[in-house]
């Protein structure tokens, strides 16, 4: 009997000890199984629909819709592209499409501008950055993906669309019809002196051919006798990452960190550092910024602020610093997903954040008035009948306006140029 106990004993201890040594194996598999059983529920409902539903439902048509569904419910900005919509696309990374000139993305689960783009017909009609896109031809937009907005957004150059935006600085629905044109997509806007010895630089979208225009702008202020810079990221909505390391690192000594990306796993991790000999060090430059400037953008006034090289004056940007990878599939589609975030070299996220200038100017709207307005009328017409033939002939001096953001940039340089020079 005491011989059948010890055994028992021995047994007990003999399962328990595998138990306990396996306890990390079931850690490990759990995960696992809970995914079986969840695609054993998709897998369910897959067969349901295909045997109950009213209509005959294609393969096809079901997993492209539960992709689009499982994408669109990680982020905004992760999602699954039919190949119409993929091709799509890289139709708009070719630099020319036909379209109303805007950047849009989900803010608050509502469709909401970055920016309209310059002279471009969402521009033109007076869509600004923030604007709430709540309706697209009488569609409510509540339920619309990125990609679908897009799509109901572009069409033939010359045709119209009807799109209802929520300002909340006006607390009023605004409806515009915008005509569809040709977009084209420049990087730098303006590269002129706009005073003695302060050149200003309009960077519009940071693409592929940036970093030679931005150079040949640079040299040609250079030779004007530049003694600041005046570098405007306002409505720049990003672009491509490599083209903001490239402008950063032209007013940055070597080796300083310009960005880094973070991601889940090991491989998404990187660093880019300044390296290249065309430096621009010179000067002092101020960097414009506003909600509509995001992503790329972000990257090169979070640079330039962390390093001490420039001072950001404006409003806060946009802050969207995830990256996104593209990964196609073998019919064709798309895998559109975020796969890490930016951060600025001294760590801060720019995700969500955005990047607080070192002084605040909200924008005003600037009041063009004609150049010369006498009050009296009886004089102004007694003046004109005093002025000879050959006066009148004399053309006037054409005069551009600044806005006040720009004023305040120009500040700030001449007191840096008379400090360096004290």
């Amino acid at each position: 009997m005491n011989r059948k106990i010890t055994i028992l004993i021995l047994l007990a201890g003999l399962v328990t000890g595998f138990l306990i040594s396996n306890i990390g194996f079931a850690e490990k598999t759990v995960s696992s199984d809970n995914l079986y059983k969840e695609l054993e529920l998709f897998s369910d409902a897959v067969s349901i629909i295909r045997s109950d539903y009213v209509e005959d439902a294609k393969s096809k048509d079901l997993i492209y819709g539960a992709l689009k569904g499982m994408l669109s419910s990680l982020d905004p900005y992760s999602q699954f592209m039919d190949p119409d919509t993929y091709s799509e696309m890289r139709i708009e990374t070719e630099g020319e499409f036909g379209g109303i000139g805007i950047e849009i993305t989900i803010k608050d689960n509502l469709l909401t501008i970055i920016t309209p783009i310059d002279d471009t017909p969402a521009y033109n009609v007076g869509l600004k950055a923030g604007d709430k896109i709540v309706k697209i031809e009488g569609e409510i937009t509540k339920d619309l993906t990125l990609i679908e907005a897009v799509k109901k957004l572009r069409g033939k150059p010359g045709t119209s669309v009807n799109v209802t935006v929520l300002r909340e600085s006006e607390k009023r629905l605004l409806d515009f019809t915008i005509k569809r044109a040709i977009i084209n997509l420049e990087s730098i806007k303006t590269a002129e002196i706009i005073e003695s010895g302060i050149g200003y630089i309009r960077l519009v979208e940071f693409q592929e051919k940036t970093s030679r225009q931005l150079e040949e702008g640079l040299r040609d202020l250079e030779s004007k006798d530049m003694k600041g810079l005046i570098l405007d990221l306002r409505n720049n909505p990003g672009g491509l990452l490599d083209a903001s390391v490239v402008t950063a690192d032209k007013f940055l000594e070597e080796g300083k960190i310009i960005v880094s990306t973070k991601g889940r796993v090991e491989k998404q991790n990187f660093v880019f550092k300044s390296k290249s000999k065309n430096k621009h060090l010179e000067y002092p430059m101020v960097i414009l910024v506003n909600g509509g400037s995001a992503s790329a953008s972000e990257i090169v006034a979070g640079a330039i602020q962390d390093h001490k090289r420039g001072i950001i004056i404006g409003t806060k940007s946009f802050g969207k610093g995830s990256v996104q990878t593209v990964v196609p599939l073998s019919d064709g589609s798309a895998v559109r997903l975020t796969t890490s975030k930016y951060f600025t070299p001294l760590g801060r996220s720019i995700h969500g954040e955005g990047v607080t200038p070192d002084i605040i100017v909200e924008y005003k709207e600037t009041v063009i008035e004609e150049e010369k307005k006498e009050e009296d009328s009886e004089v102004h017409i007694f003046d004109e009948l005093l002025d000879d033939k050959k006066d009148k002939e004399k053309p006037k001096p054409e005069t551009k306006k600044y806005d006040n953001q720009i004023l305040s940039a120009v500040d700030v340089l001449k007191g840096i140029i008379l400090y360096n020079e004290k």
